[in-house]
C-alpha cells in the first residue's frame, strides 16, 4: 500500500494499513497512525504526529519549520488528531519554545490553501475553510466554523461553536457559540442552527441568546454587561463558559453590531 515511489526515512514510524501514494517525503522524525492515507507530492517533516485514519491530500506540508524569526532549532512538534482531513496545499509549521506544539484536534476539516501558523492550537470537530490564514499562537476550540479567505491575526483565540463568516480579518477574539461576520468583524447573532444541529436544547439556545443580547445589545459597557449577566441569569455551563472566555480574551473580544455602521 506504499508506492515504491515514495522517500521514507528508515527512522519513520508508520503504522499499520498506511497508504501512501507516489512522490511523498517522510522525514525520519515522523509518526502516522493506522490506517491513514497520504496522497502524492505530500512532504512530511519532523516532529510530525498523525493520528489513526486521517486523510492528507497532495502538496500538503506538515510539519515545516516555523516562519517565526525567533525560532532557534527547537525539537518541537505538530500533531494531528485521528479522523482528521488535510486537504490540498495545505501548509502546517511545528510549535516554538512557546508552545512546543502546533495540534489539529480530531475529526477536524483544514480545507485547501489553509496556513496554520507555529503554536497553533486549533480543536476537534472544527471545520476549517479553503485560504483561511492563521498567525501564529491562535486557538480554535471544538466545532468552531471558519469561513473561507478568512485571515486570523496572530494570538486571537476564536471560542467553541462560534461561526466567522468567509473573508473575515479578525483581529480581536470570538468568543463562543456566535456569529461573526461584517467588516470590522462583529457579532452577528448567535449560532442557533449550528447549535441545534448538535443537540443544544431550546432552553440553552434560548440562555445563550440572553447572555448576548445583554453583553451586545443593550448599550453597556463590558464590564457592565458582565455583571448583570452574572447577577440576572441562572448559572449554567454555556453562561460560566462565555464569562470565563470574555474574562480572559487578551486581545479583548469582538464589538457588538451597530446599526450606524
Amino acid at each position: 500500500m506504499i508506492s515504491p515511489l515514495v522517500s521514507i526515512h528508515p527512522n519513520a514510524k508508520i503504522g499499520k494499513n498506511v497508504q501512501i501514494e507516489p512522490f511523498t517525503t517522510i522525514y525520519g522524525d515522523v509518526e502516522i497512525g493506522d490506517d491513514t492515507w497520504i496522497g502524492t507530492n505530500v512532504t512530511i517533516m519532523d516532529g510530525a504526529r498523525i493520528g489513526k485514519s486521517c486523510k492528507i491530500f497532495p502538496g500538503a506540508v506538515i510539519s515545516a519549520v516555523p516562519q517565526d524569526l525567533k525560532f532557534s532549532g527547537e525539537e518541537t512538534t505538530t500533531e494531528i488528531g485521528d479522523f482528521t482531513t488535510i486537504r490540498e496545499c495545505v501548509t502546517i509549521n511545528r510549535g516554538t519554545v512557546d508552545r512546543m506544539t502546533t495540534s489539529v484536534g480530531k475529526n477536524t476539516l483544514i480545507m485547501a490553501y489553509t496556513h496554520i501558523a507555529h503554536d497553533c492550537i486549533v480543536g476537534n470537530n472544527c471545520v476549517i475553510a479553503n485560504a483561511v490564514n492563521m498567525g501564529g499562537h491562535v486557538v480554535i476550540d471544538d466545532y468552531a466554523v471558519i469561513g473561507g479567505m478568512s485571515a486570523i491575526h496572530q494570538f486571537v483565540h476564536i471560542g467553541m461553536h462560534a461561526m466567522v463568516s468567509g473573508g473575515s480579518l479578525v483581529r480581536k477574539d470570538v468568543p463562543p457559540f456566535v456569529k461573526a461576520g461584517r467588516e470590522p468583524l462583529s457579532y452577528a447573532g448567535i449560532n442557533s442552527i449550528g447549535l441545534k444541529r448538535r443537540g443544544f436544547t431550546t432552553e440553552q439556545i434560548n440562555q445563550i441568546q440572553d447572555v448576548y443580547r445583554l453583553l451586545y445589545l443593550s448599550k453597556l459597557n463590558t464590564s457592565k454587561a458582565l455583571e448583570r449577566i452574572d447577577n440576572e441569569i441562572d448559572g449554567s455551563e454555556e453562561k460560566s463558559s462565555i464569562l470565563g472566555f470574555i474574562q480572559n480574551a487578551n486581545r479583548g473580544i469582538m464589538r457588538g453590531y451597530s446599526s450606524e455602521d
